[in-house]
């Protein structure tokens, strides 16, 4: 079988190691740089060729995939005068980032009078599974279209789910972050309340680990709890926040309470208020003991 031209814009922490996986099981590959050329560097050691500006990729490349912040960057990367759809080629663009799903839905749409697809693929896991090649994709778009990315998914996708149309991929992005920053929040704030009593974060994790409520995200935060291992879960604070903002908006359109979710985003609209935004997730439950007069 011959293999597409596969484009690669989004070089981060889960990027690079889906990228990598790519050109590993053989996929011509294009890459791009953005602040970071080091990723770039790797790739185009191991075979990849580098592109200047996202036309430029559009102009040789069937598939793009996108693995950016979120919608504003989408945006900005499709449109524009060096933008993908400025190329005017039939090019399917994979979204990869955690978006907002009513400007999913609306620019896939919009893109289709030009003939370009778009189909929203985000990710679950870490950068480690990533790397591994491990990751969870939920893939929204029609059936033909995600069967015909399908084998470019598998080069980095450990389990791939089809949700169903265009979009819904991204609603379920939203559900799966609802629901890791909602534990996020309750290991700090249960965690504080435990200190103000008494007991340590090693007494905590005696009883929870290997119990009901254990679970990977649970291990994964309690390895910077306890280890205080900075690479434990490479997710920033500010994201975090960002994808609570996004599930607000999409509660408000919808008509629905969301008094959960509310309370979720403001634990992260707290730490990112106070500077905190770098730190990755699991570093929340230093705020929150901070913020309640602990060490």
């Amino acid at each position: 079988m011959t293999k597409s031209n596969i484009g690669f814009i989004g070089l981060g922490l889960m990027g690079q190691g889906m990228a990598a996986n790519i050109l590993k099981k053989g996929w011509p590959l294009q890459v791009m740089a953005h602040r970071n050329r080091a990723p770039v560097e790797m790739l185009v050691a191991e075979g990849a060729r580098e592109a200047k500006t996202p036309r430029e990729m559009a102009e040789q490349c069937d598939v793009i995939v996108l693995c950016v912040t979120g919608s504003p960057e989408v945006l900005s990367v499709i449109g524009g005068p060096d933008g993908i759809a400025s190329a005017g080629r039939p090019v399917t663009i994979v979204d990869c980032s955690t978006s907002d799903p009513s400007v999913t839905t609306k620019l896939a749409a919009d893109l289709a009078g030009s003939g370009l697809t778009l189909i929203d693929a985000p990710l679950s896991r870490t950068p480690a599974d990533a790397a591994a090649g491990t990751l969870d994709v939920m893939v929204g778009g029609s059936e033909s279209d995600v069967q015909r990315v399908w084998p470019v998914l598998e080069c980095f996708a450990g389990r791939i789910i089809h949700t169903g149309p265009t979009g819904s991929g991204h609603t379920m992005k939203l559900l799966n972050n609802f629901l890791s920053m909602g534990y996020a929040a309750l290991y700090s704030e249960a965690l504080m309340l435990g200190r103000k009593a008494g007991l340590t974060p090693e007494v905590f994790d005696s009883v929870i680990r290997g119990g009901r409520m254990d679970c990977p995200f649970y291990q994964t935060f309690f390895r910077w709890v306890l280890e205080r291992d900075p690479n434990a879960h490479k997710f920033a604070i500010r994201n975090g926040f960002k994808d609570m903002s996004y599930l607000a908006g999409y509660a408000i359109a919808a008509g629905v309470a969301n008094p959960v979710g509310a309370a979720v985003r403001n634990s992260f609209a707290q730490a990112v208020g106070a500077g905190r935004g770098e730190d990755y997730v699991p570093m929340l439950s230093d705020f929150i003991a901070e913020a309640n007069g602990l060490e």
